[in-house]
């Protein structure tokens, strides 16, 4: 987590104490609860939903990256990702991708469409040429 969601973070922790208001002692016919435990309850949950709504923003855009060895097929290239075996085809830009290389690649997983259930890879940039495989 970056230090500017921290610090964002620890802004609305202290607002929500700051704007508190401290409860007062009851009398037999006033209200169970009163107006700032209310007020208190309300900015809490706003800072709860604001500190979710961060985290799924920052973890939705980090950047998705495959490495693994670029194989040549008849179709065109496919990569194995190191990590979970899996074989995927490539597409999107490829221009820079050699077979033979040990890469890492920007870009997204696509579900397989259809009855071949290929699992594919949209390269969108070459993050790291490692150079050739080794076997």
């Amino acid at each position: 987590m970056t230090q500017n969601c921290l610090w964002r973070g620890f802004l609305i922790v202290v607002l929500s104490v700051v704007l508190a208001k401290p409860a007062d002692a009851q009398s037999g016919g006033e209200k169970i609860v009163s107006t700032g435990t209310i007020v208190a309850v309300i900015v809490a949950v706003a800072a709860a939903v604001v500190v979710v709504a961060v985290v799924v923003v920052h973890g939705s855009s980090k950047k998705r990256t495959i490495t693994g060895c670029v194989n040549s097929k008849e179709n065109g290239m496919s990569v194995t990702d190191e990590k979970d075996k899996r074989i995927y085809a490539l597409s999107g830009n490829t221009a820079d991708i050699k077979p033979g290389d040990r890469v890492t690649l920007q870009g997204k997983k696509i579900k397989p469409k259809g009855t071949d259930k290929t699992l594919l890879w949209e390269a969108k940039r070459v993050a790291k040429d490692f150079g050739t495989c080794q076997p």
